[in-house]
């Protein structure tokens, strides 16, 4: 809330260092703890409270469909409420949400966690995008690629940090659980929601004229690069979440699995703040550029067919296994920041919650869909593992080929138009060095009679 000073002027607005530092250092320690938890929170729901796998998979997904399902409406929301307001309230729904999940035995309080938890999602990501979003192109570059770091630095050391604190004595003092473990996370995510309340931000009156849910979402439909763009990012949710789920399936086991996450999330962290950054001869931020999205894309997809015929015996296929790993890592290292900075490139600043909400949803809808269609083809066997997998790879090309058409129409035209203009000089030059032959010709002298005649007397 923005408060006014004692001279009745509202309080300036915090520095861009200040606004970057605040993310970042809100989302380490965030992170720090979804990760911890997540890592290990389906053999709590297994073991501790007995669910069977099903209710497992109904409670976790709805965390992710309510998070998916809200970016729709919450995007705009952010706009309007201000993106440090609700990056705080978010970090609050989370706390709860996590305190919720360590103290609940039933069903009732597990899906109230959930849905908790998924509100707060659907609010952080498009708050923080909007905080970074609203610095200078130098500073923001360096900002999201420090905030993006910091995430995959969290989901190397977040499980590991989970089973000391799962451990039955910790650090000699404190008896260890899952109890212990949600409540460190609960503590983190409300130390990230008091950074983001210090900031306060100025126009208050501008969010308040901002247009409502509705018209927010149908501006951005009306900007037509920027759902192409859309149309472009939907595989981009789908992709990285689904490594974590065919892996396991693959039949590697639990220290595999792990190995090949910690690769890809250590990759992609050393990846994304050059991505990130801009380059040293001043040529912009690199993640702007054309060519990072489709290669990111082919990464993914080239990764997902090197992983069709691998196995779960021998140490060449942990071997193949952790080469894809390294190339899902700088998939995502790329794909991330390019995915940031589209949004801001095409979003106005006063709407960047709304554009990310839009996009946001539409790639949730998609992982929705394409996560089910993964877990029915594994459960028909090797043959179906193998369609999924191909699927997930031809998706990713064929997304990233469509760019790359684009840009090879472009270029075919401008090859085109620049014959024609050749060919059009050429002409002019020949029909000028023909007008100019004809000019210089020499005139033959009038006969002497009519040089008389002419003559006056």
């Amino acid at each position: 809330m923005t408060v006014a000073s004692p001279s009745g002027h509202p309080p300036p607005a915090p520095s861009e260092r200040r606004v970057a530092a605040v993310v970042v250092a809100g989302n380490l320690p965030a992170a720090l703890g979804f990760y911890a938890v997540m890592a290990h929170v389906v053999v709590h729901l297994r073991d501790d409270v007995g669910l069977l796998a099903g209710m497992i998979g109904l409670v976790l997904g709805t965390r992710v469909g309510v998070q998916y399902a809200l970016y729709l409406a919450v995007g705009p929301v952010t706009d309007r409420i201000g993106a440090a307001r609700a990056a705080a309230v978010a970090c609050a729904l989370r706390a709860v949400g996590f305190a919720v999940l360590g103290a609940a035995d039933g069903l009732s309080g597990l899906f109230g966690a959930a849905v908790l938890l998924g509100a707060g999602g659907a609010l952080f990501h498009p708050a923080t995008r909007s905080l970074l979003a609203g610095l200078d192109a130098r500073r923001r570059a360096r900002g999201f690629g420090a905030y993006a770091a910091a995430g995959q630095v969290a989901a190397v050391a977040g499980p590991t940090a989970g089973l000391v604190l799962l451990s039955g004595d910790v650090l000699g003092a404190l008896d260890g659980g899952f109890g212990l473990l949600s409540g460190v996370a609960a503590a983190a995510w409300a130390m990230a929601a008091v950074l983001f309340a210090s900031l306060r931000e100025p126009g208050r009156a501008r969010r308040r004229s901002s247009p409502g849910v509705g018209r927010s979402v149908l501006a951005v439909l009306r900007d037509r690069p920027y759902v192409r763009f859309i149309v472009l990012a939907a595989p981009t949710t789908l992709l990285p979440t689904q490594t974590s789920v065919v892996v396991p399936l693959k039949g590697f086991d639990p220290g595999v699995t792990t190995l090949y996450l910690c690769v890809s999330a250590a990759v992609s962290a050393a990846v994304q703040p050059w991505c990130a950054g801009t380059g040293r001869r001043g040529g912009g931020v690199r993640a702007a550029r054309a060519w990072v999205m489709p290669v990111s894309l082919a990464l993914a997809g080239t990764g997902y067919l090197l992983m069709v015929p691998l196995d779960d015996h021998g140490a060449a296929s942990v071997a193949a296994l952790v080469g894809v790993a390294v190339l899902h890592g700088f998939s995502y290292g790329l794909l991330e920041p390019a995915v940031f900075q589209n949004v801001a490139r095409h979003a106005p600043p006063a709407q960047v919650g709304a554009y990310y909400g839009v996009m946001a949803f539409v790639g949730g809808v998609v992982a929705v869909v394409g996560g089910l269609a993964v877990g029915r083809l594994f459960d028909l066997g090797p043959a179906g593992a193998a369609a999924a997998l191909a699927g997930l790879g031809v998706l990713a090309l064929a997304t990233a080929a469509w760019p790359a058409a684009g840009y090879a129409r472009q270029a075919a035209f401008r090859y085109a138009a620049s014959r024609q203009a050749a060919s059009r000089q050429a002409a002019s030059r020949r029909n000028f060095a023909a007008t100019g032959a004809a000019a210089s010709a020499p005139v033959p002298p009038p006969s002497t009679t009519t040089a008389k005649a002419r003559s006056p007397r």
